[in-house]
């Protein structure tokens, strides 16, 4: 999510900086999925997404002794909305400009996805282009 040339990053109760995203529901689309994802956890509802951006990362969490693989797919949204209304799965929230919302995502992946989204927008010459 971008908003003025500024990156919305959430703080996980384990303490890692990530981006908004959430699980699939049956029968929704990604598309579908980011934009109730991205209400529910930010209450953000006004959000233009761009139907030429789709970033796919995977990676491994332990639960237990179970070794569980996840797949997520990143799409790239705009809003003019600052509020943010945090639901129970996050401690905090931020607004930091590209170059800072790279250095504050705990995970590499986040940072390659936050890197491509960022060449995309200045590629496509953007009126989100980074700051």
């Amino acid at each position: 999510m971008v908003r003025s040339g500024r990156v919305l990053l959430l703080r996980h109760p384990a303490g890692h900086w990530d981006f908004p995203k959430g699980h699939i529901e049956p029968g929704e689309t990604e598309a579908e999925t980011a934009l109730r994802e991205l209400a529910e956890e930010t209450g953000i509802t006004n959000v233009r997404l761009r139907d030429d951006f789709r970033e796919r990362i995977t990676y491994s969490h332990q639960r237990g002794e179970r070794c569980i693989p996840k797949e997520v797919f990143f799409l790239l949204g705009t809003t003019t909305e600052r509020s943010v209304q945090l639901s129970h799965e996050h401690r905090a929230y931020a607004w930091p400009v590209w170059d800072r919302a790279l250095e504050r995502l705990t995970y590499k992946n986040g940072r390659r996805v936050l890197q491509r989204a960022r060449t995309f927008i200045k590629d496509s010459g953007a009126a989100e282009a980074p700051r």
